[in-house]
């Protein structure tokens, strides 16, 4: 969905798997491609408005593709650079940063997101 009007919620991929520890780091594409599905199955738990969701991710999470739902981004360098960089680009329409790192929070603040814990997304 690519609706200027809709939220823009920017998922800090790395950040919400690694809140719990259920593995994630024995296979860490697969557990960024369950949570872009979750994202895809649930969107966004409690809200019915309009979102665009994209998952941001990096490492040897790179390859996980886009689905129907959510549009993943892959970060050539530092995923929260570019998280930062959607949060500038998105030209005024409100966006929502989902992770708990504490200076990426700082960052996005600063432009004008909102932002919430990784348990926004999480079961």
């Amino acid at each position: 969905m690519e609706n200027s009007a809709a939220l823009l919620v920017i998922v800090d991929s790395a950040n919400v798997v690694g809140s719990v520890p259920d593995g994630w780091w024995r296979d860490r594409r697969g557990a960024a491609e369950r949570l872009r599905d979750r994202l895809a199955e649930h969107g966004l738990p409690g809200r019915t408005d309009p979102a665009e969701i994209v998952l941001v991710v990096e490492g040897a999470a790179r390859d996980v593709e886009s689905v129907p739902g959510v549009r993943v981004e892959s970060a050539p360098g530092s995923g929260d650079d570019h998280m930062v960089g959607l949060v500038a680009g998105a030209g005024g329409r409100p966006v929502l940063v989902v992770t708990a790192d504490r200076e990426l929070r700082r960052r996005v603040t600063t432009l004008g997101a909102t932002v919430a814990g990784p348990r926004t997304v999480r079961p």
